[in-house]
């Protein structure tokens, strides 16, 4: 998934930090998403995913109008209920913005909504 950081992205409008750069708020956002798309092959009727845990470093700044590309590797060989997905992040240049491992957990969509408190 590609993205293009706008001014909304930055650290100082998500309140993460004070640069015009690409916040890691987002940045982890977008990973995430990438997270979802991967784990569809993974569910079925009625299932759903939800994360559980991200470890994420995020290694390079990203300037407004910069590109970054994020992806999502899913865990090899036959999964069970728990997802671990390899994400990372590349900009324009090429170069690492970010790398990590984000979890995700297979859930019955009704169970889940049911048993959420509020």
């Amino acid at each position: 998934m590609r993205h293009e950081v706008t001014d909304a992205d930055t650290a100082e409008a998500v309140g993460s930090g004070d640069v015009p750069v690409l916040a890691t708020p987002r940045l982890i956002a977008w990973l995430e998403a990438a997270t979802v798309r991967s784990a569809v092959p993974f569910t079925g009727p009625g299932l759903t995913t939800v994360g559980t845990a991200v470890r994420v470093r995020h290694l390079r700044a990203t300037r407004v109008g910069g590109h970054v590309e994020v992806t999502a590797e899913p865990p090899p060989g036959e999964p069970g209920r728990r997802l671990t997905f390899a994400v990372q992040a590349v900009d324009g240049a090429g170069e690492l913005v970010a790398t990590g491992e984000i979890d995700r957990v297979i859930v019955d969509r009704a169970d889940f909504l049911a048993a959420a408190p509020g």
